[in-house]
């Protein structure tokens, strides 16, 4: 008898052991101290960047800009597109098609306005501020004999893709200097493409909107020999009159192997953004461009410039050559940091 009691213990001692470990396997989250929950999962919002042609300055700093986004933000994910770049790049974000794009700050502009390649406004796009100077620089080979803007007559010249601020300058130019693209053999190329061409002898020249120094037309000097095709005073002058936008710059000395100083005209590189991306998202791509400029800059040469004006406390340079209006999320950052922004570019409904 004492024997099967003993036995009904063990068995009975046994059995509520299996069943504390199956209510353990069963209830893996405790309630109270002591809980452990896996960690929720973040929803990231897709975000496309367009930038431009390869071998463009937009190309390499947009995937930079969408590198340093993914590092420092847990809710979006931008990836970036490469595109036709400025004209296409407002389409696209006017068009719904992608949510972010880099564009000349003129280029903007005449959307808003319906200006020049735009025959009626389009309005379906916000402003973030403002990302390098946007710096117009035409080469050639020494070997074609072409020296001025007036020498390109005739010759096989890249006017920038199809869609791009470049085309519309280089068709600015041109008028200013008397020509149109049917005094030229006009070739629709990205400056890679440029590039290329003109190492192998199949162009002349090649406009293009880079930043100072452009990586592709050093890499044309690793072949040939080139000239660095001057915008003259007189010419900026007449371009000056009809786009306000336009400042004049300077390629120092030796820069492309130049021996001189050379003129040109630039404008300024922007970022524009859908105005269907909420606030709180916008105001935190436009907090993290702002602030993680530097780090952008050491992957792409081209946000040294802006990079150097915020650490000197020059934040208002992110609105400079701003026309058009800003993202809600943008103006709730510049008005954080106490910048005052004109009454021409706050959010409009």
């Amino acid at each position: 008898m004492k024997k099967r009691i003993a036995l009904l213990l063990i068995f009975a001692f046994v059995l509520s052991i299996g069943l504390m470990g199956c209510g353990q396997k069963e209830q893996p989250q405790q309630s109270g101290e002591g809980e452990q929950q896996e960690p929720a999962k973040v929803e990231k919002m897709q975000i496309n960047i367009i930038t431009g042609s390869t071998g463009g300055t937009y190309y390499a700093l947009g995937g930079a800009m969408a590198n340093v986004w993914n590092k420092y933000l847990d809710n979006v994910q931008v990836t970036p597109q490469p595109g036709g770049a400025s004209v296409e790049s407002i389409n696209r974000v006017n068009a719904g098609e992608v949510e972010l794009g880099m564009a000349m700050n003129n280029i903007a502009d005449d959307a808003w306005n319906g200006r020049n390649s735009y025959n009626e406004p389009i309005r379906n796009f916000r402003a973030i501020g403002v990302i390098y100077p946007e710096v117009y620089q035409g080469v050639a080979l020494k070997e074609s004999g072409i020296k001025s803007i007036e020498d390109i007559k005739g010759k096989r010249v890249a006017v920038g893709p199809v869609g791009s601020g470049t085309l519309v300058l280089t068709e600015a130019v041109l008028t200013e200097t008397g020509m149109t693209f049917n005094d030229i053999k006009a070739a629709y190329d990205g400056f890679g493409d440029a590039a290329s061409k003109m190492k192998d002898g199949h162009l002349d020249a090649a406009f293009n909107v880079l930043s100072v120094p452009a990586a592709a037309i050093q890499d044309i000097q690793t072949v040939r020999e080139i000239e660095v095709i001057e915008i003259p005073n007189d010419i900026y002058e007449k371009i000056k009159a009809k786009y306000p936008f336009f400042s004049q710059y300077t390629i120092p000395a030796g820069t492309y192997g130049n021996e001189e100083d050379k003129l040109t005209v630039n404008c300024q590189a922007a970022l524009y953004v859908s105005p269907d991306l909420p606030e709180d998202v916008v105001y935190d791509i436009t907090k993290v461009w702002f602030e993680q400029t530097a780090e952008v800059a050491q992957a792409h040469a081209a946000a040294q410039w802006l990079a150097d004006e915020l650490a000197a406390g020059k934040l208002e340079t992110a609105l400079m050559g701003i026309t058009t209006p800003l993202h809600p999320g943008a103006y709730k950052y510049f008005v954080e940091k106490g910048i005052e922004v004109p009454d021409e570019i706050k959010p409009i409904d």
